[in-house]
Formats: C-alpha cells, structure tokens, sequence
C-alpha cells in the first residue's frame, strides 16, 4: 500500500495569477495542489459514476503527476472512490524499452497507480514501445481510434518539459499532429538522464499522443512543480504561442487550467514583479523586493537611488506611500545590512546539526559557515540522511572491491571471502544492463564509498568523527533514482536523533523545489519531526535553510549572510575535493557542465557581488539561509 502522511480533511489554497493567458493558480505546497487536482479527477470519476458512464483519463508519468496518483490511491483505500468505470490512455512512452523495463512508464504508472486501484485491466491503454518499426504507423492510427471509440478524453492531465514539451510534443512540433514515434530533444534526453544513469542510456524516440489529440480533451490540467520551470511557466501562460513551445498552444483551449507551485510560478509577472499589474499592498517583504530590483534595474546602489528612478519604473505607488527615495532606501539598506552575520549561532557555545540529504551537501552547501560555527567553538553535528550510493560510477565500485581484495591478500586478511566478493561485485556489473539495479553488494560498497567521503570532507573543515550521523533513511533504499514515499519511520529516525542530541540550532537543505527529490523528502521528515518535538515540550531548535550548489535565495529573501574569507573558501574547496567519486565528472551533474565546487564558488562569490553591487561591504564570498517559518511543507 501506498503511505501518505497527508491531512485529507485541509483543503488547498489556491492564488489565482493575474496577467496571464490561460486560467493560472498557485498552490503554496506541491502537496496542496496534489490533493487539488485528484479532487478535481475524482468529482469527474463520481459524475460519471452517477449516469452508469465511463470516465475517460488521460494520464501523464513523471515526478510531478505522482502525488495525485498517490492521492487518489488514499482516496479509493479509505473514501471508497470507485474506479471501475474508468478508461485511461498514457500520453507517452519510451520507444524500444520493454514493458517490465524499470524506465518503462507502462511499469512506472503500474506500481505508482494502477496497481492500488480497480481500474480494469483492459481499460487501462499505454504506448507500446516495443511496436515494430513498420508496424508504427498503424498502431498510432489505432491508438488515436480507442481515444474516438472510448468518446474522446473527459480530463487531461498534463506535465511540462523544461524546453516546453507535454507529452513528448517537443518543440517546433506540428499543431495539428496526431500520434506517432517522434525524435526526442536533446534537453528532453538529458533531463531523464538520472533516471537512466548517464545521457547515452536514454532513448532517442517515443511514442506520444499529437497536440491535436490534446488539444481534443474537454478539460486539461497542466501541472508544474519547482523553480526548473518558472521560465517555461512564463512562456507558456505569458507570451504569444509558438510552436517554439509546444505548451503555449494551449491557449487556444477552452477550458485548460495551469496548477502550479510558488516555485515554478516565481518568473510570472504577479510574482516577480506584481506592481506592474497595478495596485498591491505594500509590506516590508515586497518593499524589500522592489528597491533591490529597481537596483538591479537602475545598476544603482540602493543610497544613489532617487525619485526619478521610481518613476521611470512605474514605481510611483511605492514612492507616493512610502517615499521620498532617501528614507525608502535608506530603510532597505537597514534591513539588508543587518542580514550580515559573522557568528550565525552567536559567540557562546551551542550545539548545532546540519542535516545533509547527500553525502556532500553539508561542504558544498555551507562549507564555510561549518567552519565558522568551528572556530566560534560550538559543537558542531552533521547527519547525513541518505546513502548517496546511486551516485557512484560502476568503475568505482569494482575498483575499490579490487582494493580491498589485494589489500587482504597482501595483510593476510581473509583472502578467500574478499576474493569471493570482488570476483560477485565483477559478474554482477558486467552483466548489468544500462539503468537496472545494483545487486546489495554492490549498494553496500558503493554506500561505503560515499560514507568514507563525508566523514573525509567532515574532518576537512573541523568536524569530529564522533559527532557525524549517518541515517540512512529508508525511503531512500530503493538502489534507484524513483525513491519511496515518505514514511513514519523516517520521520522517527529523525526525531530520535533531535530528541538524544538537543540541538540549538539546527541547518536543513531548502531546496525544496523538486517535489519528489531527495532534498525535498528529507526536509519533510525534519520539519515533522521539528513539529512533533514542538507539540511535546512547546519549544523546537532555531532552524536555517541553506541552499545547494545550483542556485541562491534571491537578495530580498536573505535573512542571514555569512561572510567568507578566500581562506575559507580554500578550506571549503579542499572538503568538497574529498568527495572524489563526485570529482571531476559526477554520475548524476544536473544540467550545469561545472564541478560542484566550481558552482559553490561562483554561487558564494556571486551572492556577495550582489551584496557589494546594491552598495553593502564587499565581501569575498557569502553563503546565505533563510529561517524556517514553522510551516510542514
């Protein structure tokens, strides 16, 4: 059964966008807007229910659609949501991958949703992506028949691409097109890179339904999580359509709605910049945001700003209740000035953990203030939550079971059973097709690896190996990038580990963006925990959030800025160097080309250029946090 730490009963609450081309909403957490739309997909499943009709879905796979199907899993377990009269057909499919495949969303929408409800069997339509070539053609046409004989589709739901794809509709797509094998974009293919370990594993075509066929559905939904869509948000429900991007064509729909979490919605006009819409209430918050914009606007430092300034940028509501430009950014400045800390725990002594979700996220993300939080003498913790071992090339592994088998035969430690286990990690990797499992040895060894790393990088910057954690949370033990929902027991580790320690002060990893990255789950369990610990003795530890080596909290949202000195930088890159295994080329890099430690330098350099640019000392780096505002995700 499917665990969901939900709370059925609160309903979401949705933001309506203004300045927009299609019906945009905002939901505040990826969870929210989850509950939202499976509500929306079981009040259609009812409706039909009630006239004895069929009700015809058409489903997307992925990361974003999954916590609906787990929603509405909860809801035919415990509200008895009958799913017997329901058809669906998939949008899409890897072409040349088996079913049973791991990638193969035809297993991927079995074990996430079809295998916990009652759909029939022969209701349920996915691609093939094993069709022979010549047969292609004809079975798209027959696809495209079963959607018209079915009565057409009553409910899309829909993901976006990066580059703007929904189904695999990449871009310059053909408006009218129907389904059929189409060539997938280069962005499409490195972006499901992680799911098939490495770029060259991923196929090169799929099987989708056209735009057309979309645009056919009598209502579509298109669902968007995290801050790596906010551009192709804005594209999409802001400019003109494009076969550019395939998305916008959507606009000419007449009943499609786009749902949206506040990280993807970050880059719409409403967010970025709402007084551009016209009026808005003016808190201390949004104030902060429009002085240091109109600095970046202006390349003005906020105390040269003037009045004329405020004008030219249609900010003469601002300057009208809050002016003259002297005091107003004079007060922005204030409150900028104060974020800059030098001792983030203060100067007497405490006891801090930071929670890193990968091996490597505690030196990549706040190396240096580690080091700070040292030298002040405050007893320092790191917990690291998961394995890390899917980050491991297969060449490591085998290397170092080499190692240690050579090394056991040179010190005359139990040769045998070593060898047993070099010659078992050996066949096992040489038989492994691309993307499958690792068999336990293996995972175990390349866990240790990582393991070894941390407690490297940890000792690097001043940490005692006493005092690191390693929790190995079990949502994580999968042995594949696709991870376990979060359960109660993850949530206990944490809460064991908060409530032996006692810690007064606690750092989490706030990207939280991605709903179903490893980031992400891990600061669920501790924000539960935190909350738990709360509920018990009324109290919980300060917490921070910092941020990973992809991006930075924007200026107006800092709340705490440590300096960093070139020396702490060197100390931080040292630290991060002995993750090795994550040197040079990491198994799982994101789409930036750069090392981890190339982006936490420029991430840490470019935040106090930003500092020094709207007139703030110059510091030589700053690694940034906000303060967690007590609210479980």
């Amino acid at each position: 059964m499917i665990q969901n730490m939900t709370n059925s009963a609160s309903l979401p609450t949705a933001a309506p966008v203004r300045g927009v081309r299609i019906p945009t909403f905002t939901f505040p957490t990826s969870e929210e807007l989850a509950r939202h739309v499976a509500r929306i997909v079981a009040s259609v499943i009812r409706e039909r229910n009630s006239y004895g009709q069929t009700a015809v879905l058409g489903l997307p796979t992925g990361s974003t659609p999954t916590g609906v199907y787990r929603e509405l899993v909860r809801m035919h377990q415990e509200e008895g949501l009958d799913l017997s009269n329901v058809i669906t057909f998939n949008l899409d499919e890897y072409y040349g991958i088996s079913p049973d495949q791991l990638q193969s969303y035809h297993r991927t929408m079995h074990e996430v949703f079809f295998n916990h409800v009652n759909v029939p069997a022969e209701n349920i339509h996915i691609p093939d992506g094993n069709v022979p070539h010549a047969e292609i053609e004809s079975y798209c046409r027959e696809y495209e028949r079963e959607i018209e004989a079915a009565g057409g589709i009553d409910l899309m739901l829909l993901g976006i691409g990066g580059n703007g794809h929904i189904g695999f509709n990449e871009p310059f797509s053909i408006r009218n097109s129907r389904t059929r094998l189409c060539t997938l974009d280069p962005i499409t293919r490195k972006s499901a890179a992680s799911d098939f370990f490495q770029e060259e594993n991923v196929p090169t075509s799929a099987i989708t339904m056209g735009i057309a066929t979309i645009m056919d559905a009598r209502k579509i939904l298109v669902l968007a999580l995290g801050e790596g869509k906010s551009n192709v948000i804005c594209e999409t429900v802001e400019a003109t359509p494009s076969d550019r991007i395939p998305a916008s064509f959507l606009q000419d729909h007449p009943d499609a709605q786009v749902l949206i979490d506040e990280a993807a919605a970050s880059k719409l006009t409403d967010v970025k910049t709402p007084w551009a819409l016209g009026s808005v209430e003016w808190d201390e918050s949004l104030i902060k945001k429009a002085v240091i914009w109109l600095c970046q606007q202006t390349g003005k430092a906020l105390l040269k700003l003037d009045d004329d300034d405020f004008r030219k940028f249609n900010l003469h509501q601002l300057l009208r209740h809050h002016g003259p430009a002297g005091p107003l950014a004079h007060r922005v400045f204030k409150w900028m000035q104060e974020t800059i800390e030098y001792h983030p725990a203060g100067k007497e002594r405490k006891k801090t953990i930071c929670f890193s979700p990968h091996p490597d996220d505690d030196v990549i993300s706040m190396g240096g203030t580690l080091i700070r939080l040292i030298q002040d003498g405050h007893e320092v913790h790191i917990a690291y939550m998961t394995s890390g071992n899917i980050a491991v090339f297969d060449h490591d592994a085998q290397r170092y079971a080499d190692f240690v088998s050579e090394y056991n035969r040179m010190f005359g430690v139990d040769g045998e059973r070593s060898h047993q286990v070099e010659q078992e990690v050996a066949g096992s990797l040489s038989a492994k097709k691309p993307g499958e499992p690792d068999i336990e040895s293996v995972m175990n060894i390349k866990g240790l690896i990582r393991r070894s790393e941390a407690k490297a990088g940890a000792l690097k910057v001043g940490c005692r190996e006493e005092n690191l954690h390693f929790l190995d949370l079990p949502f994580y033990q999968t042995g594949t990038v696709s991870k376990n929902p979060l359960g109660q027991i993850d949530v206990d580790i944490i809460y064991d580990l908060l409530m032996k320690e006692q810690p007064d002060q606690v750092y989490i990893a706030g990207d939280l963006s991605d709903p179903h990255g490893t980031h992400r789950v891990c600061a669920m369990a501790i924000f539960r925990a935190m909350k738990r610990i709360e509920a018990e003795t009324g109290s919980r530890p300060d917490a921070l959030l910092y941020r990973g080596a992809w991006q930075e909290y924007p200026l107006h949202e800092i709340e705490i800025a440590v300096p960093l000195s070139p020396g702490d930088i060197t100390l931080k890159r040292q630290a991060i160097f002995m993750h090795e295994s994550q040197k040079d080329r990491a198994l799982f890099p994101g789409s930036d080309p750069r090392e981890f430690w190339q982006r936490a330098e420029d991430r840490n350099k470019g935040t106090a250029d930003n500092y020094n640019q709207i007139g703030l000392p110059e510091y030589y780096a700053i690694e940034a946090f906000v303060r967690w505002n007590g609210v479980p995700l």
